[in-house]
């Protein structure tokens, strides 16, 4: 999280390497639900050739149901084979009933890959979309990908795909949700619930904490590896303060929360912002965890700024373009930002990047709607991948051209990118809240994991532990 960093979505086209993402759901069911709701999928495709530029899934969504259903809650996956182990995908909506404006296209990652699906892409609804009355459908849903750059697609082997299928009709091939509930359809063999589950991982050295301090200059802060900053520099509002005097702890629930709060009065001078960090960078592979409350709306005040709320791992930056950076990120932008209008999240694997001019080179992943509220946020770092997630679900895995070289500290901080987006003199601040921090070093946990972690910790009176040895 450098100063450089302000730059970079204004400049995305110009990065040596981005990857589409997926904002993903855990593995679903290999058979429909017998809920009282119910859903179905039409399917047609308008490029039926084994090999093609684009693939073309278009789709028809029926309430089976009695009840209407919110389409902002419906998810259908088509699962396919990728083209490469890098190979990364772009969605494209041609045209659709409901208007291509309130539909979603995403890509994600199987956890279990099979001969003719490693891959799918989600499609969803934003709430402009409305809802669907019993008996009532979508209509055309004509959707399309393809590879970035634009080599052929090899659709023979893909799961979802039909060749034969040149008018709608019903399709168990692609899967349908309502609700987190499957309603509709048949996964990839593996990819249910009902599949073996992974055996836990051993023990490992692991860095565990709950916040529980009474505030910023508790004793116990410093004792425990973290500084809460005071020093000044990016990134952010150039001549603003980042005060430790705003990380405050309250207990809530009989749970300990820290804040972080950002304020201004539209000016560099009244600009205050925050972050506490660990002071080891002794951090590499393993598992990352958080559960951190993003905030919309400002806690008073006028609303509209640019404002970035982060949780991410970092190092030093040595020489412009230096090989052996690295920095992983989960960033809310609640008011847009980086060239965006609107709310969006980012998650961002960095290789490195050249400051002057600006040069980057990374993966990320992006959702464009609203993350206010607590989420659970993991991100985890083997030999091969890179993997995020939100809430237990996958959502964006970033390729080994961005592994770390090097151990790295971890962050937690909240910071305007401008002064532009509200011009306001009048005083405001927001607010981003974090319940605990996990890292298991070398090891890959699974969100459920790292939940049953948590709750072992929690059962057992933990509030803090540091077993990873120093880099």
């Amino acid at each position: 999280m450098r100063f450089a960093k302000k730059r970079l979505r204004a400049t995305a086209h110009t990065a040596v390497a981005v990857a589409m993402g997926a904002v993903a759901l855990t593995a679903l069911p290999t058979t429909a639900s017998a809920a009282a709701d119910g859903l179905s999928v039409q399917y047609r495709t308008s490029a039926t050739g084994a090999g093609a530029d684009q693939a073309e899934p278009w789709f028809k969504v029926t309430n089976t149901g009695t009840t209407s259903v919110q389409l902002s809650g419906v998810k259908v996956r088509y699962y396919f084979k990728a083209d490469s182990a890098g190979a990364t995908y772009r969605f494209a909506c041609s045209w659709a009933v409901k208007g291509c404006a309130n539909v979603t296209g995403t890509f994600g990652t199987l956890a279990n890959p099979t001969a003719t699906a490693d891959r799918y892409l989600e499609v969803g609804f934003t709430s402009g979309a409305g809802s669907l009355a019993p008996g009532a459908d979508t209509g055309d849903l004509q959707l399309r990908f393809h590879q970035a750059n634009w080599a052929s697609l090899n659709q023979s082997d893909d799961y979802s795909f039909g060749a034969s299928r040149t008018s709608y009709g019903d399709w168990t091939k692609v899967t349908a949700q309502s609700g987190g509930t499957l309603l509709w359809g048949q996964a990839p063999a593996g990819n249910g619930p009902t599949d073996p589950p992974t055996e836990p991982p051993a023990e490992g050295a692991a860095l565990f904490d709950d916040f529980n301090y009474s505030g910023h200059t508790d004793p116990r802060i410093s004792a425990h590896g973290w500084s809460v900053r005071s020093n000044s520099g990016g990134p952010g509002v150039p001549g603003a303060t980042w005060a430790p005097e705003n990380v405050t702890f309250a207990t809530t629930g009989g749970n300990s929360i820290m804040n972080l709060e950002t304020s201004t009065a539209g000016t560099a001078a009244s600009t205050e912002q925050t972050e506490i960090l660990t002071r080891a960078t002794k951090f590499k592979n393993g598992t990352y965890a958080a559960r951190v409350r993003f905030n919309d709306a400002p806690k008073y005040g006028p609303d509209g700024d640019r404002l970035v709320q982060t949780f991410f791992t970092i190092n030093d930056l040595k020489a412009p373009m230096a090989d052996d950076y690295a920095e992983y990120d989960f960033e809310y932008l609640p008011n847009g930002g980086w060239g965006e209008p609107a709310n969006i999240l980012y998650t961002t694997s960095w290789e490195t990047y050249q400051p002057d001019p600006w040069v980057a080179v990374n993966q990320h992943t992006e959702a464009r709607r609203s993350f206010s509220g607590w989420h659970d946020l993991v991100l985890t770092i083997d030999n091969s991948t890179i993997k995020y997630y939100i809430d237990g679900q996958l959502f964006g895995t970033h390729d080994s051209a961005y592994l770390p070289e090097r151990p790295m500290s971890i962050n937690f901080n909240q910071w305007l990118i401008d002064l532009a987006g509200q011009t306001s003199t009048t005083a405001r601040a927001y607010d981003q809240q974090v319940d605990y921090v996990l890292h298991v070093k070398d090891q890959v946990l699974s969100p459920a994991q790292v939940t049953a972690r948590l709750n072992a910790y929690r059962g057992a009176g933990t509030t803090f532990e540091d077993t990873v040895p120093g880099s």
